[in-house]
């Protein structure tokens, strides 16, 4: 995989990220809803950046989609969180694929690992309890 190819996956991952957590918003209040606009915020601040290196790399950034699929039916608290908790775990599946493509040392390898991170205690406030994440189960 390239590094173009990687950041693509990695822009994708994030719109529809930022896609699933509009609908999780809408079924969480309080601390959990303010948790999940905070969320929200840092994948548009991810997305955005990933827009600007794809671009940087003299490549067409990939278009957000109109709508998606989601995994299963959000219909209570439980399960926008497992939602939340699922959409990290993409995030991060595609940050450990910008980690491979990138030369070590790199901005783009630092930029991957602090992805990783994130989205792990993200996840891990939303019930998700996978050691690696990003990994398979």
């Amino acid at each position: 995989m390239t590094v173009v190819t990687a950041l693509q996956a990695a822009l994708a991952a994030e719109y529809a990220t930022v896609y699933g957590y509009g609908v999780v918003g809408a079924r969480l209040t309080g601390a959990d809803q303010g948790y999940a606009t905070t969320a929200l915020e840092a994948h548009m601040v991810t997305r955005d950046r990933l827009i600007g290196l794809v671009s940087a790399l003299g490549a067409t950034p990939v278009a957000a989609l109109p709508a998606y699929r989601l995994p299963f039916a959000v219909t209570d608290t439980a399960s926008a969180k497992q939602l939340a908790a699922q959409l990290e775990q993409g995030c991060a599946g595609a940050a450990w694929d910008l980690i491979a493509a990138s030369a070590t040392s790199t901005s783009l390898r630092s930029l991957g690992i602090g992805w990783i991170a994130d989205a792990a205690v993200r996840a891990t406030h939303w019930g998700g309890t996978q050691a690696l994440p990003g990994q398979p189960a």
